[in-house]
């Protein structure tokens, strides 16, 4: 039986009306434009849960959660406490899981976090705050996991469960395989577990191989459960999770049997469901010219047809029909969708000159461009578009690359510790010596979770940007035409970064001033495991929303490009930028040039490759997309998105 707090909670998330766009949808969710809008909501559930309690003077029982997920939730809480009173004297807390050992102490705990993002912020009573211990002996653990079991029964059972999902379905770290009634224990971590945890512990080596973790079962308790999700790599396993049927295999479909859940995702996170990524299979559309792009591509790629030999039938058998009534044959679809993707392939990515433009991706005039790359890191420029790169350089145009942080945190130790080797070997006089030898000497000694000193994070700096330098030499480009921003929120020495700040979009402000582009490229790939991207385009975004009254802001284009993590599907592309074997191998050897990248990627996401075979795989296979769809054949293609700003 809810509460009456409870069936608000419920209804205040739900909208009229879905029933038919939802049928395939087995746990209730919501969808955010993006992730800190929708975590402000959950925050707000979270206060309202609170203050229900000390109005009735009891105990508000809280499950939390650790990793990306929550972080911006936590931030509005400690907001909501600073600014607003939210007092949380009557919360008690348990948090889902540790790993295994681990002491509290150490940076990757999951204690370190808590007090990093909440605890250390508010007011709660030490006494209330509950996180499993990663130091408990191994004999001891059975009894501690009861004890842990027995304390949420106590306190009255959980109020509200915070959660997060991961790539193997976990909730908690209850891995594939987890029974439906199982309690705290420890457990072995799935690999992919620890791979997508990997960058937070400097490699794989250094994860865990184990974790105490609430139970299924003890999730199930909660009186209620929000699940949060964000961005595109948690697309597919939200999709199985909430359309799939209910398998161990993927832990988190458990939840479909429980009558008080909500999953709130952002717009990447649910894109993979099939209201969003075929709606035509759940009814009638509002056909717009995007969609019918998208469904008509579809269309090709499920029948294994060109987009010209598409029929009737075709349309009529796969939930189109409608479109079809609309535009009255498939014949006159067909010719106008191939007309539509035609105009987006060009060799000429700055415009060609003295050159009817009507139907060109970009514009003929001027003929020579001011164009400014962004690149977050000191090689995102290379992996995502070191083809168009080139392009541009040998047409004319006046390309500056900017690279909008130093990288230097995706360094590994032994590398920094190689070239401060061959500096000091190197090097005559007796104080440059010691100023390496002091580098030398920190890493050698460098305690578990040290920040790196000054110097070591000088050091590793510049060798990303001169690994920058020979690559971006090697393709043609004027050195006084790079620049580094080295923006504040990156500098902080540690895989954590500061959010971004007026300082950051300042910087970004003055180098679109100085330039004037005409063309800004910028990556668009906010899969980044870390946020660096995501981060570095806001500031983008922030710095020509400022500028936008300026004259010269009249003829900026924005362009963005992907890569490194995805791709732009096929209809969200306005501009394919065919490249030959050639420039193929241009652009694999420009990318090889950032060796300290080369090996043993840091930040790899969900793909172990390395960045330089992830990214030549991806223009081939847009390039045989392209074909498939019986547009000319290309070696490959880089692919970007237009932004209107």
């Amino acid at each position: 039986m809810k509460t009456d707090l409870e069936i608000k909670q419920d209804i205040s998330y739900k909208s009229a009306g879905k029933f038919e766009e939802t049928r395939f949808e087995k746990i209730h969710n919501e969808i955010f434009k993006n992730s800190t809008e929708a975590s402000r909501v959950v925050a707000q559930e979270i206060a309202q849960l609170i203050k229900y309690k000390q109005q009735k003077n009891e105990p508000c029982i809280l499950g939390l959660a650790t990793g990306s997920s929550p972080v911006k939730v936590y931030e509005e809480l400690v907001r909501m406490h600073k600014e607003e009173g939210l007092s949380f004297k009557n919360v008690i807390t348990f948090n889902l899981d540790e790993y295994y050992p681990m002491t509290k102490e150490n940076k990757q705990s999951y204690h370190c976090f808590m007090h990093q993002h909440l605890f250390d912020h508010i007011d709660i009573k030490s006494e209330n705050i509950n996180i499993p211990d990663g130091t408990v002996s191994i004999e001891n653990l059975n009894q501690y996991c009861i004890d842990y079991e027995m304390k949420i029964k106590n306190s009255g059972g959980i109020d509200f469960q915070l959660l997060g999902i991961g790539r193997t379905g976990h909730v908690g770290f209850n891995e594939p395989g987890s029974h439906i009634n199982s309690g705290t224990r420890i457990i072995t971590l799935d690999h992919i577990t620890r791979v997508d945890a990997s960058s937070d512990f400097n490699g794989i080596e250094n994860v865990p191989k184990r974790a105490i973790t609430m139970g299924v079962s003890t999730i199930m308790r909660s009186k209620r459960i929000v699940l949060m999700a964000w961005g595109q790599n948690k697309s597919e396993i939200v999709k199985r999770t909430i359309q799939g049927e209910i398998s161990s295999e993927v832990p988190a479909t458990f939840l479909q049997n429980h009558n008080n859940s909500t999953f709130v995702l952002d717009q990447f996170a649910a894109s993979e469901l099939t209201r969003f990524k075929t709606p035509w299979l759940v009814g009638e559309c509002n056909w717009t010219e995007e969609l019918k792009r998208k469904a008509i591509i579809w269309l090709c790629q499920e029948t294994e047809q060109s987009i010209l030999k598409l029929t009737d039938r075709d349309y009529n058998n796969n939930g189109m029909s409608d479109l079809l009534a609309i535009e009255g044959s498939a014949y006159d679809l067909n010719i106008n969708m191939f007309n539509v993707l035609q105009h987006t392939i060009t060799g000429w990515p700055g415009g060609k000159p003295n050159t009817d433009d009507t139907n060109r991706p970009e514009r003929a005039h001027p003929a020579q461009k001011r164009v400014l790359l962004f690149s977050p890191h000191p090689d995102d420029d290379v992996i995502s578009m070191g083809g168009t790169f080139s392009k541009l350089i040998k047409q004319g145009h006046d390309v500056h690359v900017v690279y909008q942080t130093s990288g230097n945190i995706a360094v590994t130790d032994d590398e920094a510790l190689k070239f401060a080797e061959v500096c000091n070997d190197f090097v005559g006089d007796d104080e440059t010596k010691m100023n390496f030898q002091v580098v030398i000497n920190f890493l050698n000694n460098k305690a578990e979770n040290e920040i790196d000193s000054l110097e070591v994070r000088k050091l590793k700096g510049l060798i990303r940007r001169r690994e920058s330098y020979a690559a971006t030499r090697y393709i043609g480009l004027k050195e006084e035409n790079i620049h580094f921003l080295d923006l504040p929120f990156y500098e902080t020495g540690q895989i954590k970064k500061n959010p971004l700040n007026p300082e950051d979009i300042t910087i970004v402000q003055a180098i679109i001033t100085k330039i004037k582009p005409h063309q800004v490229f910028a990556a668009g790939d906010l899969a980044d495991p870390h946020g660096t991207h995501e981060v570095c385009l806001n500031a983008i975004f922030a710095a020509m929303k400022k500028l936008k009254p300026e004259f010269y802001m009249n003829d900026c284009w924005l362009w963005l490009y992907r890569g490194a993590w995805h791709e732009w599907e096929i209809h969200e592309i306005d501009m394919a930028v065919p490249l030959s074997p050639d420039e193929v191998l241009l652009k694999r050897h420009a990318i090889l040039y950032h060796q300290s990248q080369k090996d043993r990627v840091m930040f790899q996401g969900n793909d172990s490759r390395e960045f330089w075979v992830r990214a030549e795989d991806r223009n081939k296979h847009t390039a045989k997309l392209y074909d498939d769809l019986g547009l000319a054949e290309y070696e490959a293609i880089e692919a970007f998105k237009r932004f209107d700003y």
